[in-house]
């Protein structure tokens, strides 16, 4: 027994030291934040660890870089810095989909660049989802361990291969953002700054509709429009503070994860149907969406 177990040690001890060249440390003022190098010229981080600034230093084993701020995502919580000169390393390859139960080892970096490593197990995985912000991520990959200033560091499968980006989700439990995820977002974020995604410029709250109304209504919840961007595209297309948004094209929206869902990059430009409760009546507006303004 103390064989394998010192077999497992050296084996996710080797895992650590491997992906070491491509893990930096990323100071953000008091403390520091982990990330990936991705390209030669690329890191790749957690865009919710990084202050609002344009400029970085990067350590990797005592050496320290500078990078400037390319890009963030807030939808997928990528963050892309742009490093001043290349740096060579063997980067990381793609891992196929991990199962419930694997073991993996979530890589960061202290504050000179070192590499630091947790073991962790696969605690959850499931279909592709959307964020809260509107992001669509590949795949769900929860695991079972907390972060701290690892957080944006690599996530090893046992044979080294990359599975994604460590983060730490919503009630604080680590997820990885699945590699694919980034390799899509990265050249908008390198090009443009941001992903722009759809936006209707409304503000929501769920709402029951009321009882006498479900009948018409064919459902017993909806989202009230709050607030209205002027000159935005549900202003434009007729839509009213106090409207109850029932279903975008069919699909009931009840949340604001299903509206985020139907605004992804593909939906800018589209022409949708939007059916609504207005002073107890069901009403059908046709809009279109627009790309959301950039902050």
């Amino acid at each position: 027994m103390t064989d394998v177990l010192d077999q497992i040690s050296t084996l996710f001890a080797d895992r650590v030291a491997a992906v070491a060249p491509c893990v930096v440390a990323i100071g953000t003022g008091r403390r520091h934040a982990s990330g990936i190098l991705w390209r030669p010229d690329v890191v790749v981080a957690s865009a919710q660890t990084l202050p609002d600034r344009a400029d970085f230093t990067l350590r990797r084993a005592g050496a320290e870089f500078t990078a400037k701020l390319a890009g963030r995502d807030p939808g997928t919580n990528v963050a892309a810095l742009r490093l001043a000169a290349p740096i060579e390393a063997a980067l990381l390859s793609a891992a196929p989909a991990p199962r419930v139960g694997s073991l993996v080892v979530a890589v960061g970096a202290d504050d000179t660049g070192a590499p630091t490593g947790r073991l962790a197990m696969v605690h959850a995985t499931g279909p592709a989802w959307h964020s809260q912000a509107g992001g669509r991520i590949d795949a769900l990959l929860r695991l079972d361990v907390r972060l701290g200033a690892d957080e944006g560091g690599p996530v090893l499968d046992a044979a080294g291969r990359l599975l994604g980006m460590s983060t730490a989700g919503p009630r604080r439990r680590a997820l990885a953002i699945p590699a694919a995820t980034i390799d899509r977002v990265l050249d908008p974020l390198l090009a443009e700054g941001r992903v722009a995604r759809g936006w209707l410029g409304v503000g929501l709250q769920p709402v029951m509709v009321p009882e006498t109304l479900r009948a018409a209504a064919g459902q017993d919840s909806g989202m009230m429009v709050m607030s209205l961007a002027a000159g935005g595209p549900a202003a434009a297309a007729g839509v009213l503070p106090g409207d109850i948004l029932l279903d975008l094209d069919g699909t009931p929206v009840r949340r604001m994860r299903a509206l985020a869902a139907a605004m992804g990059p593909e939906a800018i430009g589209k022409s949708v149907a939007l059916r609504l409760l207005r002073a107890g009546a069901v009403q059908t507006l046709a809009v279109t969406i627009a790309a959301r303004p950039a902050a």
